[in-house]
């Protein structure tokens, strides 16, 4: 069949299966929350036919922390965009770290943890990307924080301890 090459017709093969444009001001609401901060979908199955991933924001008010959850199986990427980003993680939130504005975040699978604005007086924006279609979030209520986190720093072999 002739729109099955490459190059045949290439408007009509690709001006509605091809790139999508989703602008700010049209984020979807309508998706898996956690209490302390707003998320909103850019890119799901839903909304373009992503197979697999999911984006989209979050943002937390000024000196708000969000209630601690996972995502299941999924793998997580946080983009600092505004603000400072305190994470705390683990089964007790016993490690704690910090982001700001150009900074990546990873979570991986099943970590529980908590986003935490640590400016008093700014909102945290933040660009969240997912290594699925759907939004996952399970909300846990039974944790019970420890008073002092452990700072984790990123080491390795170029990154040295500050």
């Amino acid at each position: 069949m002739a729109d099955d090459h490459p190059h045949a017709h290439p408007e009509s093969r690709w001006k509605h299966d091809g790139v999508r444009v989703i602008t700010g001001d049209r984020l979807d609401p309508n998706t898996a929350q956690t209490p302390g901060m707003f998320r909103q979908a850019a890119i799901n199955h839903a909304r373009v036919g992503a197979q697999k991933i999911w984006a989209g924001t979050v943002s937390i008010q000024p000196d708000a922390k969000t209630g601690v959850h996972h995502h299941g199986e999924l793998e997580s990427v946080i983009y600092v965009v505004r603000g400072r980003a305190r994470m705390r993680w683990g089964d007790r939130l016993e490690y704690v770290a910090e982001a700001g504005p150009g900074d990546f975040i990873y979570v991986p699978p099943y970590v529980p943890h908590q986003e935490i604005n640590a400016s008093p007086d700014e909102p945290l924006e933040c660009v969240l990307v997912r290594s699925d279609n759907e939004a996952v979030v399970v909300n846990i209520t039974d944790v019970d924080p420890v008073e002092r986190p452990e700072a984790v720093y990123w080491v390795d072999p170029i990154h040295k301890h500050p």
